[in-house]
């Protein structure tokens, strides 16, 4: 029997949705279809934060609850009418990526099992200068919500203190996003500069709330993420649905909403009315871009009082002026060997380090899984295996990983046993789950694959 399509007008345009009554979100019964209406309802709003921006897409063929994958290049098969742009990646390689400019596009995206929308802060006109300076507000786990909203209005008040308008949105998942709209004369490295100074600034002005260190071990609170300025990194976007059990939606606010705001009242079920009863919060935000110099010339004065560039993420090239690319629970030498702890294997590998960075921080790996579900439900199997244990760490003690594969990303789940009295210290085991990310790679799909 013929897979089930359906074809609608939009934009002028027909576009053919396949298996539009595949069930996308198992816990709410919302289809492809019904994914694919939400859109059109706030299609002004979303095409906003995509319009011109070449985006990475992720598919999820097979629903929220499966396993995405990334895919920079533009399918091979695809409508004339769906506008492509060569990008270039920090690995020299390039990609042909898909740019949204009106609603027909942004259906046939979606049709691909697309459920959120991540584009790059470029537009298509100049590919080198980013328009937008991103802060992802990201809380250590445990951190109460009430926590991360107050760091996003100490953020604002950093920002309009170096002439920058902040626009705020939920992401959908356990943060909140603030955007600012700057003028394209700025590289990508300025711009993360630019970003590593901001969040430098707020942790200084809160320090009990904010953190600006990017190593897990190290940090508390809120951190603002500097790195997801770097090229190539994409963020979801205003009005994109997150993979979450709720269906829920990274929803542009006004800044009065912020301080008694719940992520969980944003939804597919309930954005849709609140867009057309209000409107979009951040209708404004393309007549406002600000200059970084400000922010850069306070990253100058933090160079000369001492501090180094900040760490950039593992799949870049080593940066001038970056410190030691190491967590600090990694060192050389005899100690480590004394001590007798050795990192489990990576990966796909069969044996472990050799000898170059071995961990004095009593860290412990639980699991690597396909998703962070997966991941928890070892960390519960761990748990349950060792209760003695349990009490004693606290929620920053659980470091939940989100790492990059081939083209998916994974789960890790590793825990710090530094309160956990040494003699009662369990040994590293034999992992809860064992995923390997690089098997079955993915290679260049069909568009209409499974979607």
């Amino acid at each position: 029997m013929p897979a089930k399509k359906e074809v609608l007008e939009v934009a002028g345009r027909e576009v053919v949705v396949t298996n539009p009554d595949k069930v996308f979100f198992p816990q709410t019964g919302h289809t492809k279809l019904d994914l694919i209406h939400y859109y059109l309802s706030v299609a002004s709003g979303a095409l906003r934060g995509v319009r011109d921006r070449p985006m990475a897409l992720k598919r999820f063929v097979n629903g929220a609850e499966g396993e995405a994958f990334f895919q920079k290049r533009a399918p091979k098969s695809r409508p004339e009418w769906v506008e492509t742009v060569e990008l270039s990646f920090p690995s020299g390689r390039t990609a042909d990526e898909i740019v949204v400019g009106d609603e027909a596009q942004l259906v046939w995206i979606i049709n691909l099992g697309c459920i959120d929308l991540n584009p790059h802060p470029v537009r298509t006109e100049d590919l080198q200068h980013p328009d937008e300076l991103r802060v992802d507000l990201d809380p250590v786990r445990g951190v109460p919500w009430s926590q991360v909203r107050e760091v996003a209005l100490v953020t604002k008040e950093a920002l309009e203190d170096v002439g920058l308008v902040g626009w705020p949105k939920t992401s959908g998942s356990r943060g909140i996003h603030i955007y600012c709209r700057i003028e394209p004369k700025w590289a990508f490295t300025e711009v993360r500069r630019a970003a590593v100074a901001l969040a430098r600034e707020v942790e200084r002005r809160s320090p009990d709330i904010a953190s600006s260190k990017w190593w897990k071990e190290e940090r508390h609170g809120v951190f603002l993420d500097y790195n997801q300025n770097a090229k190539d990194r994409t963020i979801a976007s205003a009005y994109s649905i997150r993979p979450t059990h709720d269906a829920r939606v990274s929803t542009p606010l006004l800044w009065d909403e912020v301080a008694e705001c719940e992520p969980e009242a944003f939804t597919i079920d309930t954005v849709p009315a609140r867009f057309t009863q209000m409107g979009d919060p951040g209708e404004g935000i393309d007549e406002t871009p600000g200059s970084l110099t400000p922010l850069l010339e306070l990253a100058e004065q933090h160079e000369a009082a001492g501090f180094a560039d900040a760490p950039w993420p593992p799949h870049f090239a080593k940066q001038a002026g970056e410190p030691p690319r190491a967590q600090p629970s990694k060192r050389r030498g005899a100690a480590t060997k004394r001590e007798g702890i050795v990192s489990p294997p990576a990966p796909g590998k069969s044996t472990g380090p050799t000898g170059r960075r071995r961990t004095t921080m009593p860290l412990i790996e639980i699991a690597r899984a396909a998703s962070e579900a997966e991941a928890m439900e070892g960390l519960e199997r761990w748990k349950n295996r060792h209760p003695e244990v349990w009490p004693h760490l606290a929620p920053s003690d659980v470091l939940v990983d989100s790492m990059r594969g081939a083209s998916t990303t994974w789960s890790r789940i590793r825990l710090n046993l530094r309160s956990v009295p040494e003699a009662e210290r369990p040994p590293q085991e034999a992992l809860e789950v064992d995923y390997d990310p690089w098997m079955g790679r993915h290679q260049e799909v069909d568009p209409q694959r499974d979607a």
